[in-house]
């Protein structure tokens, strides 16, 4: 069982002990490189072609088991002909594709499970889309997509064939629904086939493994680990964040004469009764056995929308500070210390008045910024999914990071800014905000935090998060280390020193000098 206190320790070491696992660069030697090039203009080509060719007879055979069944009958399982019929020939053509770009040989270790064993498949590391080479030896399993996959060509057909589970990431019913469904699902007593999902939710250099969801682990059911191997001279599997994209993984792995992959079934995995009402307990602990079948360190980060995050609790820390890459942006667009301060103080200048409220776009920015639209359009982008950024979020994020203000004034001021009505005590909603806003990147939830600010008193109030921040053995870090003044790039390349008392001597030096 996994103590509190070993979480704790776990979160505190996120992001000075594991490796950065959405950064994945590919590195060729000239030879490498000159063989690339006549792989991917000879043998590239004519794999493609033969891929879409199975895959479009994949499709049609998709379409054609689904012909004339109701739409009630699309909810229950598949059987009869259309199963032993179809089922077969699915999975002919799909190994085929897979042999096509280059998966000859799949290396398969141990046993998988039957479905009444464990009627989830839990499969790790998450490289990219080819992991799906997995589905062959785990017998075309049903998988949970997005379901705006299922508008795509070909692969909408092939999931709505799969009878996948479909959720939509932006919609909360819809993944109550799914939650419903996967329930249902895994308790049928093998009515369905087995469900195979990547708890890590997003793709990684596999140099670590993320902090599992708990999707899979919520029905308490037993469930089976499954992990990847790929064991070749060049990685080219792997789509991150950072570096390789989806075309390259393609272009390069199809420009190899062949790719080696080891399937891995892990033994069953049956969750405890503790387990069975703590999803995050069993995530966690199925995450631990499958990092020591790999050899690697099983870490807290995630992927929150778009961005990389390690867990600190409840908090979202980005492993990369918009702050941080904001202010290296505004150094290398010429601007100096006090003229980023400046900045800020005209930023939270306006949100003080009220007048046209936080939030503004690229062009108003550029103009606070005193800088063009690109560079503000950029800085928006940091902050943002669209075209508007609110203000707050920058100025509380940037200005701890350039010794602006210390970290108990900038608490001072963030209290008041997200306290909307005055009360002097914050609700859930808008804690979750104000660390949104500190942080740099927008927290799911501060429960957690709330809970644990307000345990002896029933209001959040500005005193009582401050002690919480300051002196709690895990938050205090936002305090202690992450709210502290960094020294980011100047424009030739070297260290500023932001510290507000020596920005404050400097400005003396220069008033001496004149």
């Amino acid at each position: 069982m996994e103590s509190q206190s070993s979480r704790d320790s776990s979160s505190r070491a996120a992001t000075q002990e594991y490796p950065n696992p959405f950064i994945h660069e590919l590195k060729l030697t000239k030879a490498q490189w000159i063989k690339g090039i006549i792989l991917g203009c000879t043998l590239l080509p004519i794999r493609v072609f033969l891929a879409w060719i199975l895959l479009i007879a994949a499709w049609i055979v998709a379409v054609l088991r689904l012909a004339g069944l109701p739409q009630e009958e699309r909810s229950k399982p598949l059987s009869g002909w259309r199963r032993w019929l179809f089922h077969p020939i699915l999975w002919l053509l799909g190994r085929a594709v897979f042999f096509c770009v280059g998966f000859h040989w799949v290396k398969v270790k141990g046993r998988k499970a039957d479905v009444k064993e464990a009627p989830i498949l839990v499969v790790a590391p998450h490289s990219s889309f080819l992991d799906m080479v997995i589905m062959f030896p785990a017998g075309v399993p049903t998988v949970v997509s997005r379901s705006e996959n299922i508008n795509l060509p070909v692969i909408g057909a092939l999931l709505e064939c799969s009878q996948s589970v479909l959720v939509s990431r932006r919609d909360p019913e819809s993944r109550k629904e799914a939650v419903s469904e996967l329930n249902k699902r895994v308790t049928s007593n093998g009515s369905w086939p087995q469900i195979l999902m990547f708890p890590e939710g997003t793709t990684t250099n596999g140099r670590c493994l993320l902090r599992f969801k708990t999707g899979a682990f919520v029905p308490g059911v037993p469930v089976q680990p499954v992990v990847l191997h790929y064991p070749n001279e060049l990685d080219t599997i792997r789509w991150t964040y950072k570096g390789s994209n989806w075309f390259q993984v393609l272009f390069h792995t199809l420009s190899q004469p062949y790719t080696n992959i080891t399937i891995e079934f892990l033994p069953v995995y049956t969750p405890s009764e503790e387990e069975k009402k703590n999803s995050r307990l069993f995530a966690g602990n199925v995450q631990k056995v499958m990092a020591s079948a790999l050899g690697v360190p099983a870490s807290d980060y995630v992927m929150a929308g778009r961005i990389p995050v390690s867990k600190l609790n409840d908090l979202s820390v980005p492993l990369e500070s918009p702050g941080k890459e904001a202010m290296t942006l505004l150094y290398r667009k010429g601007l100096g210390p006090r003229d980023v301060e400046a900045a800020l103080d005209r930023m939270i200048d306006r949100c003080r008045s009220g007048d046209g409220g936080t939030k503004v776009n690229a062009e108003e920015l550029a103009s606070i910024l005193g800088l063009n639209k690109k560079t503000a359009v950029h800085i928006c982008s940091l902050y943002s999914r669209d075209d508007t950024v609110d203000l707050r979020h920058i100025y509380f994020n940037m200005a701890a990071l350039i010794g602006h203000v210390d970290e108990i004034s900038l608490l001072h001021s963030a209290f008041a800014a997200f306290d909307r009505e005055g009360r002097g005590s914050l609700t859930k909603e808008e804690l979750t905000e104000l660390m949104g806003a500190l942080l740099g990147v927008p927290q799911q939830s501060t429960e957690e935090l709330y809970d644990t600010a307000t345990e002896d008193q029933e209001q959040l109030t500005e005193e009582s998060l401050l002690l919480v921040l300051t002196t709690h053995p895990i938050y205090q870090k936002v305090t202690k280390e992450i709210l502290q003044p960094e020294r980011p790039p100047s424009a030739n390349g070297t260290s500023v020193n932001n510290n507000r008392s020596l920005l404050n001597g400097s400005v003396n030096e220069d008033k001496k000098s004149k």
